[in-house]
């Protein structure tokens, strides 16, 4: 039996079987191990696409130059792994822009850079050039003007004098934009049938004198504008005036009040010395107190109070003779 187990064959027959297993176990493991890895692969190297709107910055010497033509934003669009993509997406600390450090005044078609985009991440941009117009920068100072629509304000009322805070200020730009201004003005739309003091702030436009709007920056950008809406008063006397009396009767008519405010244009209120106020009798056959609707004048709008009691006292014509004989 010892001999047996000493046999060369036997010896070469268990070491191939001990192999075998061996090659089994261990391929079974890795298959395992890669099948896990993989996963983990693909998930981190799942690709993404998005496109995002970045600001675009140009390199040139403010002090001297003011460049025109350029958007205020470009289209970048990154394509890579979803994990960096979208923490490019959220830190957004890569910049799109020109450089016209080492450009003459007038107009050039320049490329647009990025930087600061991750190298494993694969980029594109709309548009990828642009044309830009180089110029001597020019700052001046300027009057603000209020423009507004007079006709809208209600009847019997009347416009004060507009103010605008500030009244001056700071305008920048292309040289040849800066020499064609003609105005700075605050436009104001008013509200049909406004009858109070209108304020706001209001932004502010440059002009030319054809009134084209004008591509330069103004210093602060917007203006508080007060336009005073007023309505004049005044105070007058009532004179009633009994209508359609009858002739078998006397009629004593008298106000707690005699005066009333009338409101409306000024130059109609200077006309007016007293207010007239016909007072109908043709119904009235007793003593009662009767009240009446004021009839106001041309040029007045609105009067305190706009009603009246007038008190009306009745007697027969007969009665009245004997009482005097």
């Amino acid at each position: 039996m010892k001999e047996f187990w000493k046999k060369s064959w036997f010896i070469r027959l268990v070491s191939l079987l001990i192999a075998v297993l061996l090659v089994i176990y261990v391929n079974s493991t890795q298959e395992g191990f890669l099948s896990q890895g993989q996963t983990e692969k693909t998930k981190q190297t799942a690709n993404k696409t998005q496109t995002i709107k970045v600001p675009l910055q140009v390199s040139v010497d403010t002090d001297k130059y003011y460049v025109v033509g350029y958007p205020e934003k470009v289209s970048v669009t990154l394509e890579g792994s979803a994990a960096l993509v979208t923490s490019t997406i959220n830190t957004q600390n890569f910049r799109a822009y020109i450089d016209l450090t080492k450009k003459s005044i007038g107009m050039h078609n320049v490329k647009i850079h990025v930087n600061g985009i991750n190298k494993q991440i694969s980029y594109s941009i709309n548009p990828r050039s642009v044309e830009v117009n180089i110029q001597r920068r020019k700052s001046t100072t300027m009057p603000v003007q209020v423009e507004y629509n007079k006709g809208a304000v209600a009847q019997g009322y009347q416009l004060g004098h507009a103010s605008v805070y500030p009244q001056q200020v700071e305008v920048t730009g292309a040289r040849s934009e800066v020499d064609q201004i003609d105005q700075i003005i605050a436009k104001v739309v008013l509200p049909n049938n406004i009858d109070h003091t209108f304020e706001r702030q209001v932004n502010l436009v440059a002009e030319d004198h054809k009134g084209r709007q004008l591509n330069v920056i103004i210093d602060p950008a917007t203006a508080k504008v007060s336009i005073p809406i007023t309505i004049s008063k005044k105070s007058v006397k009532m004179k009633l005036e009994p209508e359609h009396e009858k002739l078998d009767k006397i009629y004593s008519l008298s106000l707690k009040h005699n005066y009333v405010t009338l409101y409306g244009n000024k130059d109609a209120l200077a006309k007016i010395k007293h207010l007239k106020v016909p007072v109908d009798l043709a119904s009235v056959t007793s003593s009662t107190t009767k009240t009446v609707t004021l009839n106001l004048p041309d040029g007045v709008v609105k009067a305190n109070p706009n009603q009246v009691e007038v008190e009306i006292k009745v007697e027969k014509a007969n009665n009245s003779r004997n009482k005097n004989n």
